[in-house]
């Protein structure tokens, strides 16, 4: 009989006032867990917990914290084999996404702050010359700029990774001396119970840090509203984002949003096509294309259009969906029915858009149970369709023809969207130039791949902020200004 979660609140666990729901594996359709329903009052207890414990934490010399934070790291790495399991059974992620892009990156992620917690946050200005007047007497005026922590921080985090994104929000968040009440994702939030455990255990003051779920809108809500809260850091779809931003306006609570993608994948007709095929076929297999960074819309120049079909085409043939515990599995199931179906109703709406379906379309056979999609692939698009406009967050890709590199550019930042665009070129000078064109918050060159300390975030509809890096430490802090007489 699995053992029911109970909620993590002012260093307590608590059960939850309004019982349990299931949490379901989405390759078996069997039961994972039990996660708690914190009611609204819980939320706010929550909340009013790390509002208690702001002071003190804030003030903990940041040796202690980043000491705090390592210790965390070293026990979820102590059990990571069970944490693995759990964040497989619960997303749905391959064995090998759940190992190395879930469990090992949340942990890396606390090891990274616990030394952030260490880098310096003050900055000197130089100073400045002033003549007596209204102000008062001619002088010398020093002044130093200083991060502080920005106070209680509500974290809402996604389902696509229930460790790595978590932990990218918390672990900054407390190295810079804030407290938090997370708010997992409904589908998959028992890792993030793991991972409070971890902290607890490393010795987090109570208060630090609260867990509290829901599998509707009500817990949500409240760790936004509640009056404790100075920001809410969220990352998830841009309709929610929308609305969490109405509230945080509101109240003049700060923001960080990291929201919906559709990247565009600019391959031009000096490209490696094999090098961009294998960089956006990971919108079919990794994470079974549910990610905001994945590159979903190829503009591809018409000169290698056909071949480019003809090699995504080849390569969406040759991935294995299936169980994400068995070996070899590379695409794996989405997360839920619901999403499931949303998937497919896309691939129609396609269909009936004017789209030529090249490969997948259809469910994979074999699979009674599950959550599958088979990989993907739109051909012979027009950017005026809504598969092309809208965010699928599944495995499948849109591909548009576009002449010259001029049209090429115009069709990219033709999007509500800029979150990460792509370009592939074998002349880099060019592929750079046209880089710097493209209105999104980051541009991979012939890679899929990230820096993980450049600054990451949205232009547009796809988020407001940036994190990452020392950028993250930047984001969960206000800067003051302290000047003096020379």
């Amino acid at each position: 009989m699995t053992t029911p979660q109970r909620l993590f609140i002012g260093g307590e666990w608590t059960e939850p006032d309004d019982g349990h729901y299931e949490v379901i594996n989405p390759a078996t359709e069997d039961v994972v867990g039990l996660a708690p329903e914190a009611s609204r009052a819980q939320v706010y207890a929550a909340a009013a917990a790390a509002r208690e414990a702001f002071p003190a934490w804030s003030r903990t010399r940041p040796e202690e914290r980043a000491a705090i934070l390592d210790r965390a790291a070293d026990l979820m790495q102590r059990d990571f084999a069970a944490n693995a399991a759990l964040a497989r059974a619960e997303s749905g992620a391959t064995t090998g996404t759940a190992r190395s892009m879930q469990v090992a990156v949340g942990a890396a992620r606390f090891r990274r702050y616990a030394r952030g917690a260490l880098e310096p946050v003050e900055e000197a200005i130089p100073p400045q010359i002033n003549e007596a007047g209204p102000m008062g007497r001619a002088g010398i005026f020093g002044a130093l700029a200083v991060r502080q922590p920005v106070g209680v921080v509500t974290c809402i985090t996604s389902y696509n990774n229930p460790w790595a994104n978590p932990a990218g929000k918390v672990a900054p968040a407390l190295a810079m001396g804030n407290t938090v009440v997370v708010k997992p994702a409904p589908q998959d939030p028992l890792s993030v119970y793991r991972m409070a455990e971890a902290l607890a255990e490393a010795g987090v003051p109570a208060g630090v840090v609260n867990v509290v779920t829901g599998s509707g809108p009500v817990a949500g809500e409240a760790a936004v509203d509640s009056p404790d809260v100075d920001m809410v850091s969220f990352t998830g779809s841009t309709a929610v984002g929308q609305r969490i931003a109405e509230v945080c306006g509101r109240g003049m609570k700060r923001q960080l949003m990291e929201l919906g993608g559709k990247g565009a994948a600019l391959v031009l007709d000096d490209a490696d096509l094999d090098a961009a095929v294998a960089g956006i076929g990971t919108t079919f297999s990794f994470y079974s294309g549910q990610i905001c960074t994945a590159p979903t819309r190829v503009l591809v120049q018409r000169g290698v259009h056909g071949a480019l079909i003809e090699r995504l085409t080849a390569y969406a043939g040759h991935l294995p969906v299936g169980d994400p515990a068995a070996k070899g599995t590379v695409v794996g199931p989405v997360i839920s029915a619901a999403h499931r179906d949303r998937i497919e109703s896309y691939v129609e709406l396609g269909r009936k858009e004017g789209a030529r379906v090249v490969a997948g379309g259809e469910r994979p056979a074999g699979h009674d149970r599950g959550f599958y999609v088979a990989p993907t692939l739109l051909a012979d698009c027009t950017n005026d369709m809504r598969v092309v406009r809208e965010e699928i967050f599944g495995p499948v890709v849109v591909v548009v023809p576009f002449d010259d590199e001029e049209e090429g550019i115009a069709l990219a930042n033709d999007s509500d969207y800029g979150l990460i665009d792509y370009v592939w070129s074998g002349d880099v000078a060019r592929a750079f130039g046209v880089a710097r064109r493209l209105r999104a918050g980051g541009v991979g060159v012939n890679t899929i791949g990230r820096n993980m300390e450049a600054p990451f975030g949205g232009f547009k509809r796809s988020g407001v902020g940036r994190d990452v890096g020392s950028y993250a430490l930047h984001a969960y802090s206000e800067l003051q200004a302290i000047v003096w007489p020379g």
